[in-house]
Formats: structure tokens, sequence, C-alpha cells
């Protein structure tokens, strides 16, 4: 049996996120799209999303011995009592293209119930952390959602779809409505700053279909620490391996499921 005191190896993770972000950043510098390679439609990687999940497995094996591995680019595998659950790279498009918004995020679960989650957004040198029942801190101060308590004075962010549109109608009907209803829409390209984003109220309401486990583990979890509200398209808890997702800042949990999940499902 592992023994894992939390809040002594946040510190650690952040470290091991802020190192991977460095790294990601100097190679901003000198790259190009000659080094990007093809997973799928649209799904980009390139030897900086690699290195940095080589990087960053390296360091987390250091911190706690012995945990599995469920990570985007297969450099470590198998489930175990505890599991990192990292994305090196998330919002990997943005990084290719030069947009701002990118970032690691590192999430440690224990018995399929997320413990800890790192989200380190590289662009703005914001680091998101929480722990389960302490709290959600952006840059070491606690955050809370917004207070909003109506859809019709919220912003909403969301994420397209890129490959998989199998759900694009109803996804369209969705995104119509909230345009008319809401502040507005944002698709800033990467779901874990999304979600921060929702943690510390910059905006009110999250979905988005087709995310792996390592696009939301640790930002769920901070959300939640924050005060809001994370489900599935059904309303329930299959969010992390479910592969669809609704958060909110918990005011505005009904009207926003109703509309996604009245046009999603």
């Amino acid at each position: 049996m592992i023994i894992v005191s939390l809040n002594s190896i946040l510190p650690h993770v952040v470290k091991t996120a802020k190192k991977a972000g460095a790294f990601i950043k100097k190679e901003r510098e000198t790259f190009n799209n000659s080094k990007v390679e093809v997973k799928g439609l649209n799904d980009l990687v390139s030897y900086v999303d690699k290195t940095a999940e080589e990087m960053i497995v390296n360091d987390l094996n250091e911190i706690i011995p012995g945990c599995g591995f469920i990570v985007e680019e297969n450099s470590a595998a198998g489930k175990k009592e505890y599991n990192w659950i990292v994305d090196p790279l998330d919002g990997t498009t943005n990084f290719v293209h030069g947009i701002p918004c990118y970032a690691v995020s590192i999430a440690l679960e224990h018995n399929n119930e997320i413990v800890l989650g790192v989200v380190y957004e590289i662009t703005r040198n914001e680091c998101f952390t929480a722990v389960k029942g302490r709290g959600a801190y952006l840059n070491n101060n606690p955050i809370k959602v917004s207070e909003n308590k109506r859809l019709k004075d919220s912003l909403i962010a969301t994420g397209f779809p890129i490959y998989n549109f199998s759900k694009l109608d109803g996804y369209m009907k969705a995104l119509k409505h909230l345009m008319q209803n809401t502040h507005g829409v944002r698709r800033i390209g990467a779901a874990a700053p999304d979600l921060c984003y929702l943690a510390c109220g910059r905006v009110d309401g999250f979905f988005e279909y087709n995310l792996s486990s390592w696009d939301v583990a640790a930002a769920a979890l901070i959300v939640e620490e924050a005060g809001g509200t994370i489900t599935d398209f059904k309303d329930g808890d299959n969010w992390l391996y479910g592969k669809e997702i609704i958060g909110s800042n918990g005011l505005i949990k009904d009207e926003l499921n109703d509309v996604v999940i009245g046009n999603l499902m």
C-alpha cells in the first residue's frame, strides 16, 4: 500500500509542471510546422509533447514511486491504486500555431477519485492547484467560481469538435441558443484552462464532448474545490472517462445543463 501526504507532494507536482512548462515555452521560440506529426484528423503532436511527457513521468516517478500512469502520448502505462493522469501539452494546436493558451495538466487519482490537480497555463504563468477538500488556488491565492445566477448574465466557454462530428447537429443547436441567450461564448482551445477559468470566475460555464481523462482530470477537481459543479451529459458523474463534460458555477447548472443535455442527448 502506498501512503501519500497530498499537501506535502503538491509543491513537487507544481515544480514538475513548471519545469515542463519552461521547456515548452523555450521550444516555442524556435518551433516550426515541419516538426508536427498528425495522430489523426486535426489531432496534432510533436516532439515537444512527447519530451515534456517523458520529463513529467520521470519526475512523478520520483515523487511517488510505484504509481500507475494514464498519459496522452503513451510514454507510460498501467493503472494501479494511485494513478497520475497527465496531459503534457493541453492546447497543442494553439502551441503549433503560436496562439497563447496552452497548459501542462497533472492529476492524481486514488481509487477512481481525483485527489490532486495542477494546471500550469504557460503563456500567462498561471498555476492552478487543488487538493481534495482543501480549496482551489491560482498562484497560491484562493479562488472561487462566479456568483452569476442566470444564464443570460453568464459567459460560457466551449471546445469545438475537431474530428468526432457525431453530435455536431445538437452541438450547433446548443451553441446557437447560448449565443443568443448569454453574454457570449468563448472557444479558447484548451479544455484544462477553460475549466480553470471557470474555477476563478472568468467564465460561468463550460461544456465539450469527446474529451479524454487527461484533458479534464486536474481542472475538474479545481472547479469543484472552487465551489463549482461538474457533470456529464446525463447530469451524472461519468465525466472523467465518459468523454463529455459540463462545468458550471453551480448557480447556472440547471439552465446550462438543460441547454446542453436537451440538444446533445
